[in-house]
């Protein structure tokens, strides 16, 4: 009986197994079948800011195209909400320029928001805004639900607005974690106005200078405090410009933040204006100024110098579509205290002013100017290429070293040299002067251009205006490289027979009448001149005469020469003679005038022209071969052969020639 209660139990677990089993079978292939719902990616457009949204979490997919500069991003890393979310993205890596799907999580608010260049895209700096944001890639966390529209802001009427409680800024939600609502408060503060137009602490006439120990100086290093009278003060110009009402800065410094970065609703639902200006595109020009930091200067007239600064920032209207400024301080040695690219907008830059501190040492500015040559313009330091580079240059009375050589230089580089000479050197100073006259030898002009003299430190205010006026005014930089002011040209000129007496004057008239649409000086453009017949003979080198006038006479002193016509050893003569003597940092420009076929092979000659990077123009007269013509000319040969059918008719080439090389310059990188 046992037994058999035995078997009937084992029978019974061994059904209950199987039923067990079977069930969690059945259970699993139903799970298979159920089908989880699809998460459908919500799409924006690449203008679309995250200020605008209000979920706090979302993922979203980006067109192609963000890459703009239509769409500007505030920030590194983490980025003001006013910034458009894709074109972050763009910014921070995390996207490219072709689009796709990212994460995008709000964080707090924050000060001091840094503007670089990433990925193509140029952010901003701000100096605060009330909510952040950061982007990741595109994919969803587990246990996050994401949604599947978004949530936006709409605009709501002033009176909703005013009777409106400030909503709290909603944290993303953790599981097992409530967010609690805080209130954002306001606090009596500034007006806009204020907020907008901030100083530096002017220096106080009464108060007494103190200044470091003075090291041992050199004969004629001047040691002296400013001589200010108690009724004199320092104050700005009158006719500085002030921000328009329209571009007032939408904070109130008086607001209390707190800490979490609590978010005003008011701020993702108003259209506001751009919080920081793009600069003014008239002055589109890269800006260095060189601040004398000698121990000479005292810490009153230091912090003159600084609000001059300041001054010439507010009035610059800086900005990455307009002027960028950097500064550096020079003693007995340079060093950059900002760059190009560190402040793009005019208060960022007033507040960098105010911090700088002064160096002491000696005045020693052609060392600076050497240093602002070779570190300060470069693409890694925000160089934008096409726009001008300009160096203004601050000395409190007069340098203790030479000026001239390091000027020359960096005027061959493309760089416009400005001096402001402040309380210049009177007549018993000026034996100590190291270098005399060493304003006008800095500068390319000595028409007052880019020479300034100020009799005073208290009356340096009244340069903003005069300095801003004429370091925006690019048509009259002539420091800079244009296609009219960096060339060595050499003209090789056809002397045979075949020419004759009358017909070669018609040929100088040219060459002349296309020399005096350029820029001459040893320093800009540079005319040389080799005739050939069977021979050749260097009428000239590019170092025979620096000025327009000397060049002038200088053409109209060649003699006709005649005999055959041997164009290729001319062009090696020419390579040889003219060019090797040429400076690295000008165009070659070699331009040849003919009017026959040539005796000797011209395509070896030609062809080293070519790789030696003489840009070659022919211009063929009369019975000059079209064929040679192409091969003499730098490749299109349509853009460098000319030819007319007589002498007669060779000054219409000149304009032909002139926008011909100032096409092909303005088509290369520049500076």
């Amino acid at each position: 009986m046992g037994i058999v209660v035995l078997t009937m139990k084992a029978s019974v677990i061994e059904m209950f197994l199987v039923l067990l089993v079977t069930g969690i079978h059945s259970n699993k292939e139903m799970t298979k079948k159920i089908k989880r719902p699809k998460f459908n990616v919500p799409q924006v457009n690449c203008d679309v800011k995250a200020g605008k949204i209000v979920n706090t979490e979302f993922v979203v997919k980006c067109p192609a195209g963000c890459q703009a500069p239509r769409y500007h991003v505030y920030g590194s890393d983490v980025y003001a909400s006013y910034s458009s979310v894709c074109a972050a993205a763009v910014h921070s890596g995390v996207l490219s320029n072709s689009g796709g799907k990212i994460l995008v999580r709000k964080v707090a608010g924050q000060s001091g928001y840094k503007g670089s260049y990433s990925n193509g895209v140029q952010s901003l700096s701000l100096p605060r805004w009330r909510e952040s944001f950061i982007v990741s890639e595109g994919k969803p966390q587990k246990g996050v639900i994401y949604p599947s529209a978004l949530t936006y802001s709409s605009p709501k009427s002033p009176a909703a607005k005013a009777g409106e409680t400030t909503k709290a800024y909603q944290k993303p939600p953790v599981p097992g974690t409530t967010a609690q609502p805080v209130t954002l408060m306001q606090v009596p503060g500034t007006t806009p106005a204020e907020a907008t137009h901030t100083t530096l602490p002017r220096p106080s006439p009464s108060a007494g200078s103190t200044t470091s120990t003075p090291r041992p100086q050199p004969a004629g290093y001047r040691s002296r405090e400013l001589d200010l009278r108690s009724t004199a003060t320092y104050t700005s110009s009158p006719n500085s410009p002030r921000m328009d009402p329209g571009e007032m800065d939408v904070w109130n410094p008086g607001s209390v933040l707190s800490d979490a970065g609590f978010v005003p609703k008011e701020e993702v639902s108003t259209p506001s204006l751009e919080p920081v200006s793009q600069g003014d595109p008239n002055c589109k020009v890269d800006l260095s100024f060189l601040i004398d930091g000698s121990s000479s200067l005292g810490k009153r007239r230091f912090r003159i110098q600084k609000q001059f600064l300041a001054d010439v920032a507010q009035a610059l209207d800086i900005g990455p579509a307009g002027p960028l400024m950097g500064v550096v301080q020079y003693g007995d040695n340079s060093a950059t205290q900002f760059h190009l690219k560190t402040h793009t907008n005019s208060r960022d830059l007033k507040e960098a002013i105010e911090k700088i501190t002064q160096r002491g040492g000696l005045s020693n500015a052609g060392r600076a100017i050497s240093f602002v040559t070779k570190n300060f313009f470069s693409k890694a330091n925000g160089n934008r290429g096409g726009a001008p580079n300009v160096a203004v240059v601050l000395v409190d009375g007069w340098p203790t070293d030479r000026v001239e050589e390091a000027s020359r230089v960096a005027r061959e580089s493309g760089i416009n040299i400005f001096f402001i000479t402040i309380e210049g050197a009177v007549e018993p100073e000026k034996q100590y002067v190291v270098e005399p006259n060493f304003a006008n030898k800095a500068v390319c002009r000595t028409n007052s251009f880019y020479s300034l003299s100020v009799q005073s430190w208290l009356s340096l205010h009244k340069m903003v205006q005069p300095l801003v006026k004429r370091v925006c005014d690019t048509d009259r930089l002539a420091c800079s490289k244009t296609c009219l002011n960096s060339a060595d040209i050499g003209f090789v000129l056809d002397g045979s027979s075949s020419v004759g007496t009358g017909n070669f004057r018609t040929v100088l008239q040219f060459v002349a009448n296309l020399s005096r649409e350029f820029e001459i000086s040893d320093t800009d453009t540079r005319i040389g001149a080799v005739q050939y017949t069977y021979e050749q003979r260097l009428e000239f080198g590019f170092d025979a005469y620096s000025t327009k006038p000397d060049i002038l006479n200088a053409i109209k002193r060649v003699g006709y020469w005649s005999g055959g016509t041997s164009t290729g050893a001319a062009i090696h003569f020419a390579l040889e003679q003219l060019f090797k003597k040429s400076k690295p940092n000008k165009r070659k420009l070699m331009i040849l005038i003919t009017d026959g076929r040539s005796y000797d092979d011209i395509r070896v000659p030609a062809m080293a022209a070519h790789h030696k990077g003489v840009i070659t123009y022919a211009i063929g007269v009369a019975w000059a071969a079209q064929d040679e013509l192409d091969v003499i000319a730098t490749h299109p040969a349509k853009d460098h052969a000319f030819f007319v059918d007589e002498f007669d008719n060779l000054y219409k080439a000149v304009p032909k020639v002139l926008q011909n090389i100032c096409t092909e310059f303005n088509s290369q990188p520049r500076n």
